[in-house]
Parts: C-alpha cells; sequence; structure tokens
C-alpha cells in the first residue's frame, strides 16, 4: 500500500510529492506539474492521498453558522466569513491558513490547480476519505497547521534554515526517514561559516517537509487513525492533522 502527500509547490504549476510504504520507508520524493502527480498516482494499485490542498470552493457552511449564532455584529465583519468552516476552526487555534472562497473566480490559482487535482484523482478512482472497501483514497491536510499542532507553538518561518531544521527535526523524531538535522550543527566550522559554505545536505527543503508530513497524515489513516484529528464539515471538505507529541510510540 503507498501513502502519498502532496503539496503546491514553487511555479505557477508546480507540485511536491512524497510517498511512503507500510514499514515507513520511503518510495518517492520528487517535484514535478500536475500530470507528474497524476502518473504516480495512476499507478499505484492501492493508495492513500493526502492532499495540502482545498479539495472545493467553500460550500458556505460557516457563514450559515456564523449567521445563525451571531458571531458577526455588523456587515463589515462578514468579509471575514467567506472561508470555510476547518479554516475558521484553525483561526480559533491561532494557526493562520489561507480562506478557501466561495466562488472559483475569487480562488487564486494554485488553489484553482488543487481542484483540478481532486477532480482528476477521483477520475482515477479515488473516493473521499473515510469510504470503506475503497482501495484508493483521498483526504486533505494541511501541513503548516500540522507542524504548529505538533510542536505546540508557531514554528520558525517554513523557508528559513531554522524553520527547515525545526521541521525536520519534528520529522526525524516521527521516525520518518529524513536524516538528523543536528548533524548540521556537527559540521558547521569555523573556516565553512567564513568561506560562506554552509552544510546543507541531508536538509529538505520546506516544500519537501511539508510533503512528507502529509503522507504522514495518509499513513495513520491506516496504522493509526486514532492519531488523526479533523477539522471542519464534511460537505466543504475537512483537514486532518496529526494530534499528539512529536514523539509517536509505534
Amino acid at each position: 500500500m503507498t501513502f502519498l502527500g502532496v503539496v503546491h509547490s514553487s511555479g505557477r504549476d508546480g507540485f511536491t510529492f512524497a510517498a511512503l510504504d507500510d514499514e515507513h520507508k520511503l518510495l518517492a520524493l520528487a517535484t514535478g506539474k500536475l500530470q507528474d502527480v497524476l502518473a504516480f498516482a495512476a499507478g499505484q494499485g492501492t493508495c492513500v492521498a493526502a492532499i495540502n490542498l482545498p479539495a472545493r470552493p467553500n460550500q458556505g457552511v460557516f457563514r450559515q453558522l456564523a449567521a445563525q449564532q451571531q458571531l458577526f455584529s455588523n456587515i463589515a465583519e462578514e468579509k471575514w466569513m467567506d472561508m470555510r468552516l476547518a479554516e475558521y476552526e484553525l483561526r480559533q487555534q491561532g494557526i493562520h491558513v489561507s480562506a478557501t472562497p466561495s466562488s472559483i473566480v475569487d480562488c487564486p490559482h494554485w488553489m484553482q490547480r488543487g481542484f483540478t487535482l481532486f477532480a482528476q484523482l477521483q477520475t482515477l478512482g479515488y473516493e473521499p476519505y473515510p469510504t470503506e472497501g475503497a482501495e484508493r483514497q483521498w483526504l486533505e491536510t494541511n501541513s503548516e497547521a500540522g507542524f504548529w499542532y505538533l510542536l505546540g507553538l508557531k514554528p520558525f518561518e517554513p523557508r528559513s534554515l531554522e524553520g527547515r531544521l525545526q521541521r525536520q527535526l519534528i520529522l526525524f523524531e516521527r521516525d520518518l526517514p529524513v536524516t538528523d538535522p543536528l548533524r548540521f550543527f556537527e559540521e558547521v566550522t569555523r573556516h565553512k561559516l567564513l568561506s560562506g559554505v554552509l552544510p546543507l545536505h541531508g536538509i529538505l527543503s520546506s516544500v519537501e517537509l511539508d510533503a512528507l508530513l502529509a503522507a504522514e497524515v495518509a499513513w495513520l489513516t491506516k496504522f493509526h487513525p486514532d492519531r488523526l484529528i479533523k477539522f471542519g464539515a464534511p460537505e466543504e471538505g475537512q483537514i486532518y492533522l496529526v494530534a499528539g507529541d512529536t514523539r509517536a510510540s509505534r
């Protein structure tokens, strides 16, 4: 069985994906275009794909709830209601996530590429998780929110060196197939610093780290679904995150 994590990466149409097997070993870690992700997904027999993108525009669930509970007192505040319930719930936790508008034309390009990805996965036989008996399933995740949740506080900026080291350490402590980032500090010398050389081999990019955490979410759906926490409403897309400590006993 394959556990796939997919994130939108740099460039207009770029994606980065990571795949794990049953034993938590790395099957793939690559960057490509939409067709590359789909080709990999199509080649898997039994697969769970965790996508770091919204599956569809918001369906007004949060707006309805806000109106019923009178969460906003005036029209000016209503502009903040154009988001999915999952995104509102994460923001209530102090985690900033992008809001998904209700109209496709108002959604940024990267979101629209995500809608296309989900639609194409459906044509390949991928069903929403959890669908009993389905050999291919998809679910949503949000890796930045996931790192925040595992750490218990706001992480360093994802593209900074300290942010990458921090996120890779979280993954390393979860027994994911990454090198120990603390080796970086063992290899830093006065000469390397003065020469402008940093020992970055083995330190993954922020999008690779995001893809691996997404693959971990997919992996947990089979082996430890109780370690997942979900936000939002099923009718417009739920976001699954890894709950609990950075050290997960296996």
